[in-house]
């Protein structure tokens, strides 16, 4: 059993927690809670760790012993150790330490998110978690937008890291990778553009959904052939950029389907 926080798995967390950089060295990430780390094993994700305390509950050590039936290297902590890592207000009982891992998406993706600087963990979380629902394809992440494997990020998208493609690019390399063939169109959300429900989404197309604070950047803008927005009724001017992102999404599902 792990009782000190100096030792090297703790302070291993505690990096992670805190610094994408430390991520970024490490080539790893954190899930927290009893469902993420059974999202991450239902996905055959690289397990590098799991630390778990004594209040994890049944269905928790279950998973346990699960891991460690797999060759996870699995290991109780202190009560103590656990709070000092927890992200959360109330500690979960259990985390895993998670290797980076690119998740193949096809050449052919035809439904493609850009979160562009989207600051807010819990929004940029959000938007992964309806990206997913909704069938998206792919979700390129630009400079500016915060990093999507933050535990704020990771918590708020409830498993969608472990089913939906991200990749990391800068605009250069996001607007080489638009002349794919299928790529169709760029649509960015903006309250001067043409109606979503009046708008045809069934083919191929990039959707942007700028951030909270200043909205789409200039290379956002620059890229963008259209814009689309949500109307709305009474005095509201905007949506909370995770609402609005998800709104679209859900409505290039629905006409894609034809309902």
């Amino acid at each position: 059993m792990i009782t000190s926080s100096q030792n090297h798995r703790v302070k291993l967390v505690r990096g992670l927690l805190g610094r994408a950089k430390e991520r970024r060295e490490a080539g790893a990430f954190v899930a927290e809670g009893v469902r993420l780390v059974e999202e991450a094993a239902r996905a055959n994700w690289s397990m590098k760790f799991v630390l778990y305390d004594e209040s994890l509950s049944e269905r928790g050590m279950q998973t346990v012993k699960l891991l460690t039936s797999l060759g996870v290297e699995t290991e109780q902590v202190t009560a103590q150790v656990m709070d000092s890592l927890s992200d959360t207000e109330t500690a979960q009982g259990i985390l895993a330490v998670l290797a980076f891992s690119e998740l193949p998406y096809s050449p052919a993706a035809d439904f493609i998110l850009i979160p562009d600087q989207v600051r807010d963990p819990g929004n940029l979380g959000t938007l992964l978690r309806s990206a997913d629902a909704a069938g998206a394809s792919l979700v390129l992440i630009p400079p500016g937008t915060t990093d999507p494997f933050s535990p704020k990020v990771v918590r708020a998208g409830m498993g969608a890291h472990f089913r939906l493609p991200l990749r990391s690019m800068t605009w250069d390399e996001i607007r080489q990778f638009r002349t794919t063939p299928a790529s169709g169109r760029i649509l960015l959300a903006d309250m001067q553009g043409a109606s979503c429900w009046e708008t045809d989404l069934r083919q191929p197309l990039t959707l942007i959904i700028g951030g909270e604070a200043e909205g789409a950047s200039p290379q956002a803008r620059a890229l963008a052939s259209q814009s689309i927005c949500i109307p709305m009724a009474g005095g509201s001017e905007s949506l909370n950029a995770a609402v609005a992102g998800s709104v679209l999404m859900f409505e290039i599902m629905r006409q894609r389907k034809g309902k």
